[in-house]
């Protein structure tokens, strides 16, 4: 087994877009042959795109772009650009008079962070498509994790910054990569030792907190939450996967979301996985499913230990001595 770079999966390109000072952006994964797909949506506050096609029994079978924003609902009009610059390209579903391209898609609520008014639009969404393959896929502040942040138990006062992250395995001939950004109500903990990485922070800002032993104190209080979350990702593979099992997979992949953060798809998180398989390898799927779970995890802290601070917020970067 041995890490290679998410770009090496082929027929998968990934870009970006973002804008810095507004704090927020779009991350495009684009599959121009197509790729059959699934999700996973769990949490209370999701903010989605064309999810319900990707039930096995609906009748498309192959997606064309995944599209994770900032931005909260207003950020899923990135998916607009997509679909925009696919067809263009000629490349969607075959209806007779024209292609429609299949652009799934989940937004993440980072309004709280730079310039509320700062969404990803439609140009954005376009722009990242333009830049999919054309240099390697950054990390951190940018993309869908441009505006992303944990550790939000207490709201904005104490939390940190986080960021987008990618982590890819291959195994024999099979190939499974993670991409994510990272926006969780709770903290992230190292897959490793299990060292806390980054969240809720003390009083003071001067050091690391933690989130579930904060909610345990108030176990018998009705506290509002800090509604800004949702972590939301996609695992890729070149393993050959019906409708069917890009689904069951998605949902073992949050197994990954467990390891790395915690607590988990709370009523304040709208946590979403994507899966896109191009169908070029067989795979054992209960195999894969460990390695979804593992390359997710991993993502997850890369997202955290790539983030720099910004807007105010601090990151893992200043706790690392």
């Amino acid at each position: 087994m041995k890490e290679i770079k998410i770009s090496d999966i082929k027929g998968i390109k990934i870009g970006h877009a973002q804008n810095l000072t507004g704090g927020s952006g779009c991350t495009a994964i684009i599959c121009e042959s197509g790729a059959t797909a699934g999700v996973d949506v769990r949490g209370g506050g999701p903010a989605s795109r064309e999810t319900e096609l990707l039930k096995p029994i609906n009748m498309v079978q192959q997606i064309h772009c995944v599209m994770l924003s900032g931005g909260s609902a207003y950020g899923l009009e990135a998916g607009d650009g997509a679909m925009q610059y696919l067809e263009e390209k000629g490349i969607g579903f075959d209806v007779g008079v024209g292609v429609v391209p299949i652009v799934c898609g989940a937004s993440l609520f980072d309004l709280v962070v730079g310039d509320a008014k700062c969404r990803p639009d439609k140009a954005m969404g376009y722009e990242a498509c333009q830049n999919a393959g054309t240099v390697d896929v950054a990390e951190g502040n940018v993309g869908a994790g441009t505006g992303a942040s944990i550790g939000k138990y207490f709201g904005v006062d104490r939390m940190m910054k986080s960021g987008l992250g990618t982590y890819t395995l291959q195994l024999g001939d099979v190939q499974c990569g993670a991409i994510v950004a990272v926006n969780a109500l709770g903290d992230v903990f190292d897959y490793d030792t299990k060292e806390m990485l980054g969240g809720l922070l003390t009083e003071d800002k001067s050091a690391l907190a933690n989130t579930a032993a904060a909610m345990y104190e108030e176990i018998g209080k009705d506290r509002n939450v800090f509604s800004g979350n949702t972590t939301i990702g996609c695992i890729i593979t070149n393993a050959k996967l019906d409708k069917s099992q890009c689904t069951k997979l998605a949902g073992i992949a949050h197994n990954g979301f467990a390891h790395a953060i915690h607590p988990v798809h709370t009523s304040a998180d709208g946590d979403s996985i994507f899966v896109v398989s191009t169908g070029e390898v067989e795979v054992n799927p209960d195999a894969l499913g460990a390695l979804a779970v593992e390359v997710m995890a991993r993502a997850i802290n890369s997202a955290v230990k790539h983030a720099e601070p910004a807007y105010g917020l601090k990151a893992h970067s200043d706790f690392v001595k």
